[in-house]
């Protein structure tokens, strides 16, 4: 695990005092599972992460374009912190081979999901604040994004998430947008998973699950997305 340490330091620039926090970080459910570890993974710090995540590349965007409308600050953000934009830096930052994963997990290729390594970064920059505070976190965040920043408002060159993808495609393909339906949920309240099913205007129906509605929205739309034959 002191890979791990050494990554976060040269990569965020954040030495840990609380080196549990980062351990934490990097444990998926799935090995927690596996080894009868209880809630000793990475969840609750994805809640968090999420939460600060958006607060400091909010406030990034917010002081390098003043003159920036709130669309054109919002559309910026998404980019930047969709699952695809989150997966690709996790890799970019050599975090993805330090996640530790159950075996079956592993098996079904979870190291390369996007939904995983975007979780993992989330928790990795909660377990950041944890340990560091809010300035510690913005830190991290502007060493993730160091290369990704936009250079003007508006500008759209960091990857579109799932949704937006499926979006564009579905209303290329056949004229309408696909449906999200909720359909369920289980677990406990503080580590809760959600079940959405997507149905697209050919009929064709997908279902996955999250830590959150919108994660699991994601995963329907690029499991479409693979069915569609669009897998870039």
């Amino acid at each position: 695990m002191d890979a791990a340490f050494e990554v976060v330091k040269k990569q965020l620039g954040h030495s840990f005092v609380r080196r549990e926090l980062l351990k934490l970080a990097l444990t998926h459910s799935s090995w927690a599972n596996e080894c009868a570890a209880g809630q000793e993974h990475n969840e609750r710090q994805e809640f968090l992460g999420d939460a600060v995540l958006e607060l400091c590349v909010s406030w990034e965007l917010y002081k390098r374009f003043p003159s920036a409308r709130e669309g054109e600050l919002t559309k910026m953000r998404s980019h930047l912190v969709s699952a695809v934009s989150l997966a690709e830096r996790t890799r970019a930052l050599g975090l993805d081979v330090l996640i530790k994963l159950g075996r079956g997990e592993e098996n079904q290729g979870g190291r390369k999901r996007d939904a995983v390594l975007s979780d993992a970064l989330e928790a990795v920059l909660a377990a950041v604040y944890e340990d560091g505070g809010f300035a510690a976190a913005q830190k991290a965040v502007a060493h993730i994004f160091a290369e990704q920043w936009p250079s003007r408002a508006g500008d759209g060159k960091a990857s579109k998430d799932y949704k937006t993808r499926l979006q564009e495609a579905s209303q290329q393909s056949f004229g309408q947008a696909p449906l999200y339906t909720r359909t369920g949920s289980h677990g406990p309240e503080h580590s809760k998973v959600f079940e959405v099913s997507l149905r697209m205007p050919d009929g064709s129906l997908f279902v996955a699950s999250g830590s959150s509605c919108k994660k699991a929205e994601q995963q329907a739309a690029r499991a479409a997305l693979e069915a569609l034959g669009h897998t870039n």
